[in-house]
C-alpha cells in the first residue's frame, strides 16, 4: 500500500538524511545478526528486550525507517490533504491523541479509540477487535483505505493522483530511491505501507522507571498489587510489553487473546454496541461478544481516555471500573449492568481497595511512563 507526504520546507532534509545513518546504537549480538547495518531500531539495556519480529519481506533499513517517518508526519497522506497519521498520533501522548475517538479527514468520527503506538512491533495483533490482522502492515490498509468510515481516504480513484505527489518531489524522489534501491518504479501503495510500518517498528518504549529499577516505595506496593491474585491485573496485561497479546523473534506459538471487560450488558443481555462489539464482529460468536485485545500499559498515564471506546476518561477511574467488576449503566441507550454479562473474563471478578492501595496501584502504572520515548528524536515530525 501506499503513502502520502506533508508540503512544507525542505531545508533541513538534508541534515536529517545524514543524520538517519550516523544515530548511537547499543545493538545485542541477536539485533547485530537480524537487523545488521540498522541504527534506527535501538534497544536500550536497561529494558532487556529482545528484537520485535520482522516479516521476511519487509526487512529494516534505515532508509526505509527514514521514508517512514517521512510519510507519518505528512498530511499528503491523506486524499484531501487535510490529515497525517500523526493527527491520531501524537507522540507527546505517546503516539494516541487525547480524545474518546479520532475523527477522519473527511469528518467522520470513527467508533474506537486511537491506541497508542508504543511497542506496536511486538503486537501478536492489531486493532482492538480483528484477530485477522498479525501484521502491522495488514493494519495499515484500514487508515489508509478503509471507507467506513474514511481516515486517510485512500481509494481507486485517487491513488494516483496521491502517488504523483511524491514522485514529483525531490525529496522524495530521493527518499524512496533510498528505501527501495532495486525497484523500477518505487512509488507504490504496497511500498509506502512498507516503509510506515518499518517506522512505527522503531518505536519501542523500554526507558521508564520501571526499566531502571527505579520505583518509588508507593510503587513498588502498588506493583505487588498489580501482580496479586486478588487483582488479577497481570493476567491480562503480562509479560515485558504488559500485554498478553505479545509476539519476539523467540515465540513460537504466540497467544493473540480478547477480553470482554464487563464495560457493557445492553438490557443485560450480553450486548455490546452494534458498532463496537469486538471481535464478535468477526467470528459471529456470541461468546466473542464485547471481546477486545488487551492493549499494552506502558505509558498508560499519557494515553486517557481509555477502553476501546474511550468511555473512561481517567485512569483512577479505570481502577474503579475494575474494582467493580465491570460497569454498570443505569440509563441511557447502553443500559445495562456489565458486571454480569454473561460474556465477561473470568479475571475481572471485582476486588477491594483502600485509598492508599489505589494510590499505590496507579503509581506503579505511572513508572511505565517513559519520558525519553516522547521526546525522542528518531520520532519527531522531520518538517519541524
Amino acid at each position: 500500500m501506499q503513502l502520502i507526504s506533508l508540503s512544507v520546507r525542505w531545508l533541513a532534509v538534508g541534515c536529517l538524511l545524514l543524520l538517519a545513518g550516523c544515530q548511537s546504537s547499543d545493538f545485542d549480538l541477536q539485533l547485530q545478526q537480524q537487523a545488521e547495518g540498522v541504527t534506527l531500531l535501538q534497544l536500550s539495556s536497561e529494558g532487556g528486550f529482545v528484537l520485535p519480529a520482522i516479516p521476511d519481506e519487509n526487512p529494516l533499513t534505515d532508509a526505509k525507517i527514514t521514508l517512514g517517518r517521512f510519510l507519518f508526519y505528512d498530511p499528503r497522506l491523506s486524499a484531501n490533504q487535510t490529515q497525517s497519521c500523526e493527527s491520531c498520533h501524537f507522540q507527546a501522548l505517546a503516539f494516541t491523541d487525547g480524545k474518546a475517538v479520532p475523527t477522519g479527514s473527511t469528518g467522520e468520527a470513527l467508533v474506537r479509540n486511537s491506541q497508542t503506538l508504543t511497542n506496536v512491533a511486538y503486537n501478536a495483533t492489531y486493532t482492538w477487535w480483528n484477530p485477522i490482522f498479525t501484521r502491522i502492515e495488514l493494519q495499515l490498509a484500514m487508515p489508509l483505505t478503509g471507507d467506513t468510515p474514511a481516515e486517510l481516504g485512500i481509494n481507486d480513484a485517487n491513488l494516483a493522483a496521491i502517488l504523483q505527489r511524491f514522485r514529483s518531489d525531490t525529496v522524495y524522489q530521493t527518499l524512496f530511491a533510498n528505501a527501495f534501491p532495486t525497484a523500477t518504479d518505487p512509488f507504490t501503495l504496497t511500498n509506502i505501507t512498507r516503509a510506515l510500518a518499518s517506522f512505527t517498528r522503531t518505536m519501542i518504549s523500554d526507558r521508564s522507571p520501571y526499566d531502571r529499577n527505579e520505583l518509588s516505595d508507593s510503587a513498588r506496593r502498588g506493583e505487588a498489587l498489580f501482580f496479586s491474585e486478588a487483582l488479577e491485573c497481570f493476567h491480562c496485561h503480562n509479560g515485558f510489553n504488559f500485554s498478553s497479546s505479545t509476539i519476539t523473534t523467540n515465540t513460537r506459538f504466540p497467544e493473540r487473546p480478547f477480553f470482554n471487560t464487563g464495560l457493557y450488558n445492553i438490557d443485560n443481555q450480553g450486548s455490546y454496541p452494534s458498532d463496537n462489539t469486538g471481535k464478535y464482529q468477526v467470528t459471529g460468536d456470541w461468546n466473542d461478544m464485547g471481546a477486545f485485545r488487551p492493549p499494552t500499559l506502558r505509558n498508560i498515564e499519557l494515553t486517557a481516555p481509555y477502553m476501546h471506546d474511550g468511555s473512561i476518561a481517567t485512569l483512577a477511574a479505570v481502577v474503579d471500573f475494575y474494582a467493580a467488576g465491570g460497569r454498570n449503566l443505569t440509563a441511557g441507550a447502553y443500559r445495562g449492568d456489565g458486571r454480569n454479562n454473561p460474556y465477561k473474563s473470568s479475571f475481572v471478578n471485582g476486588f477491594d481497595l483502600t485509598a492508599a492501595d489505589k494510590t499505590d496501584l496507579i503509581n506503579f502504572l505511572h513508572s511505565l511512563t517513559d519520558q525519553e520515548f516522547i521526546s525522542d528524536d528518531r520520532f519527531a515530525n522531520p518538517f519541524e
